[in-house]
């Protein structure tokens, strides 16, 4: 009898401990996995590249399709510029850690916007508005609402990502802005993506075979 309380109370005491570690080893995972995690905001494709000798320029039309808060594509953009080299300024807001790690339901992962593309080139600056100053941007935009309360959370956000003396309210990390670029040449897919606990990064990759030469409706 001795013999089975003793390898009765071993045995729930190994279950038990088992389960712990197994339990924890998953949060962990989940919460590393959350850190880690990113969503697709916008992709933007070469449409055009021509030569403007009227400027001695070669033109870059680039296509830029953003996705709105659901991961719907909105109404897609064209922007021609006199460079390749391509700039997307933009507003970001992250989050303290512990928001991202239990996947809060308002602070999970960074808060940003798409503010101007643009070309950078001196007082020959070239740019393009994506989202006015203090407006709500169209990715966040929600149909058929139209209240004070939408407003003022749009306003804070501008406020907080612009202010100069750089303070921030409790439970953000960090707040401002980002203009995340590169080289934009036919025959690739350019992917930007928002960090859950971070920025906006750019990811090229080619456009498969299958689709060059083709246009697609």
């Amino acid at each position: 009898i001795v013999i089975l309380i003793v390898a009765g109370f071993l045995f729930f005491s190994i279950r038990a401990w088992y389960n712990k570690t197994f339990m924890e080893k998953e949060m962990l995972q989940k919460i590393i996995t959350r850190l880690q995690a990113e969503s697709r905001i916008a992709e933007v494709v070469v449409t055009d590249t021509r030569f403007n000798p009227l400027i001695n320029k070669h033109l870059t039309t680039i296509k830029f399709l953003e996705y709105d808060a659901d991961g719907k594509p909105l109404e897609p953009r064209y922007f021609t510029f006199s460079n390749n080299i391509i700039q997307f300024q933009s507003l970001v807001v992250r989050f303290d850690n512990q928001f991202i790690m239990t996947a809060d339901a308002l602070r999970g992962k960074s808060v940003y916007l798409f503010w101007k593309a643009f070309v950078l080139d001196g007082p020959a600056t070239e740019e393009y508005v994506i989202t006015p100053v203090n407006q709500i941007p169209q990715g966040y935009k929600i149909d058929g609402l139209a209240n004070k309360f939408e407003e003022k959370i749009w306003s804070e956000f501008w406020n907080q990502a612009l202010r100069k003396d750089k303070a921030v309210t409790k439970g953000v990390k960090n707040a401002q802005i980002e203009a995340p670029g590169t080289k934009f040449l036919p025959g690739f897919l350019y992917t930007l993506k928002i960090e859950h606990d971070g920025g906006i990064r750019i990811d090229a990759s080619p456009i498969p075979q299958v689709l060059k030469g083709e246009r697609i409706l």
